[in-house]
């Protein structure tokens, strides 16, 4: 999951953040008020996974596009330490990635990576950490996924990780999710490989 840290109009704290960006793990973003007025006039899910610093006068703007108020750290012109600003980011950045972990949308199931179950029509399924990086390997994209690219991705390929045991993992997620749920048709097998 990649996540973002946007600044609204606070050029003088992005380029201070930006100095120590080599500290971070996620992407920092500055828009000037021209390119954000561009930018959230249209509904746009790119910045689902973002914080957003800004003054009060955009507060509206963001309320206006539904953007939750725990993603939204408003700052006063006048300086806060930049540790205190730090903290506040790195606190509201591991809230926003609990909130998308708790419901990865797959299909017409719901995958919660927290409590590691996957749900569907009031139906709860318990799976092991192997099976949720399956899962989420299976649903990086459209396409199907190789027995040597699950090996590789998923179990960080080994010589000693043998064909049979993706294989035996994957078939017996695969009854799992079909005895639970009565879907044989949530991983799909063909000559490509495997796909969600």
């Amino acid at each position: 999951m990649n996540q973002s840290v946007i600044i609204i109009n606070i050029k003088p704290l992005y380029e201070i953040l930006n100095e120590i960006n080599n500290n971070f793990s996620y992407k920092l973003v500055y828009l000037n008020a021209k390119e954000f007025d561009e930018n959230f006039n249209k509904e746009d899910k790119q910045f689902d996974n973002s914080i957003f610093i800004t003054t009060s006068e955009y507060i509206q703007t963001l309320e206006k596009i539904r953007i939750k108020e725990e993603k939204i750290l408003l700052i006063n012109i006048s300086p806060e330490s930049i540790y205190k600003l730090v903290d506040r980011i790195n606190v509201c950045l591991i809230q926003n990635k609990y909130d998308f972990q708790s419901n990865i949308k797959l299909k017409n199931y719901n995958l919660d990576i927290n409590s590691k179950t996957v749900e569907y029509k009031n139906k709860k399924l318990k799976l092991t950490e192997k099976e949720i990086e399956i899962i989420l390997f299976l649903n990086k994209d459209n396409l199907s996924k190789k027995v040597i690219d699950l090996q590789k991705n998923v179990w960080g390929y080994s010589s000693d990780i043998e064909t049979h045991t993706v294989e035996t993992h994957v078939y017996r997620l695969r009854k799992k999710i079909s005895e639970t749920f009565k879907d044989d048709n949530f991983i799909l097998s063909d000559d490509n490989g495997y796909s969600l």
